[in-house]
């Protein structure tokens, strides 16, 4: 397994306008740096789409998708438990309030 490496991201808080969904969500950009080896890898670079969930005590990832950065198509890949779980900290470390 190649480990997944997070370089950058952005992140932008989603408002609820009607007050419908309970917590914080936020949607986060991140950028990846992909070996040359990995099945993922794109000459012009991927990222991860994912909708961050805080609510009350619990954090969670809601969904997320890999993405070919320029052209936005979404790659068909899933993340393996282990690189979940670093996203998920990633996000927990990193979300705005």
């Amino acid at each position: 397994m190649i480990p997944l490496n997070i370089t950058g991201h952005t992140v932008e808080k989603l408002e609820d306008p009607f007050g419908l969904l309970s917590g914080d969500r936020y949607e986060f950009f991140l950028d990846l740096d992909i070996d040359e080896e990995d099945e993922l890898f794109s000459d012009k670079g991927v990222g991860l789409k994912v909708i961050f969930v805080v609510d009350q005590n619990e954090a969670k990832l809601s969904t997320y998708h890999f993405f070919e950065k320029g052209s936005e198509k979404v790659l068909d890949f899933a993340l393996e438990e282990d690189e979940e779980e670093l996203v998920l900290t990633y996000c927990k470390e990193n979300a705005i309030e």
